[in-house]
């Protein structure tokens, strides 16, 4: 039987039915669930039993892993999950739920910004596949924006005025809104700010895709003071009502978003009280933003 798809939102969001993730999947069904992926930007898959593993070799279908940069500390704390999975639960590695001033806590309170995975590397992510293993009774959910909806929607001549212009990416830049600036010597030089398009096309489908997010620190020849009220500008335009799903988890829900043309953020809940269990499988690009769109920065970095 191939799988079913079930649309959440006429363009963002489905449901996809008739799939055990725990198995290989037959070649119609991964060309089924990609050409849905392209076309909604985030697949929803419930009630998926799966080991690690397992959920690796899923997301293998996207393209390679990415690994966490919870690794350039990995001798800090021993890590409760493989290199490849990024763990985004409110667990130390005793399985407890972390503490109020929890280094890590305070660093994982900038998911909570509207953000693309791994932007801030200079190989982006393509996708993140997050796999619900526990989660709270109340709040907690995962907002999704699509910024291809958003980019549609602009004037044509924020368009225009858009088309080429670079921005820079950072860790640093996210965190620094909300006031953490405790990294360590391995983070600091590890992720450097990097070049990214603020418009990309994506490939699949030719369409065109802001790309922005709370990562962004400054716009490559532009005032920063000026290319900082530009992001700000655009964030609130893409993540409107109107362009916005929110997926509200259930035990076993893996969610799989589009990072080219997805801003997601998580949602506020208890998490001193309530554990969240959550692992991210996450997918690299294939290039820089701005090797993808054929643009040169070099000199525009120096600015």
């Amino acid at each position: 039987m191939s799988i079913t798809v079930f649309p959440m939102t006429p363009h963002l969001g489905a449901e996809i039915g008739e799939i055990d993730l725990s198995r290989p999947l037959s070649p119609a069904d991964v060309e089924a669930m990609k050409q849905a992926f392209w076309h909604y930007g985030v697949l929803i898959f419930p009630d998926q039993q799966l080991t690690e593993q397992q959920h690796l070799e899923f997301a293998k279908y996207i393209g390679p892993l990415e690994t966490s940069i919870s690794v350039l500390n990995a001798n800090d704390e021993k890590l409760r999950v493989p290199p490849e999975i990024a763990d985004v639960s409110n667990l130390n590695a005793r399985n407890e739920i972390w503490g109020e001033q929890s280094r890590i806590r305070r660093l994982q309170m900038g998911n909570r910004l509207w953000h693309t995975d791994s932007s801030f590397k200079y190989l982006p992510a393509r996708a993140s596949l997050l796999y619900a293993r526990a989660i709270p009774p109340i709040g907690g959910h995962t907002e999704f924006a699509d910024l291809r909806a958003a980019y549609d929607a602009l004037p044509e001549n924020k368009k225009r005025m858009l088309t080429g212009l670079v921005a820079e990416h950072a860790l640093s830049y996210s965190r620094a809104r909300i006031g953490f600036r405790d990294f360590t010597e391995a983070e600091s030089k590890n992720l450097p700010p990097v070049p990214q398009v603020m418009v990309r096309t994506i490939p699949e489908n030719g369409r065109k895709s802001l790309y922005v997010a709370s990562h962004v620190g400054r716009i490559l020849g532009m005032p920063e003071e000026e290319g900082r009220a530009l992001v700000d500008e655009l964030l609130a335009h893409a993540t409107q009502r109107q362009f916005v799903y929110t997926h509200r988890w259930r035990v076993h829900d893996l969610v799989m978003w589009d990072n080219r043309c997805c801003l997601h953020r998580g949602t506020d809940y208890d998490d001193l009280r309530w554990k969240r269990d959550m692992h991210r499988a996450t997918v690299s690009d294939i290039a820089n933003t701005c090797e993808q769109e054929n643009i040169e920065v070099t000199a525009a970095a120096a600015v």
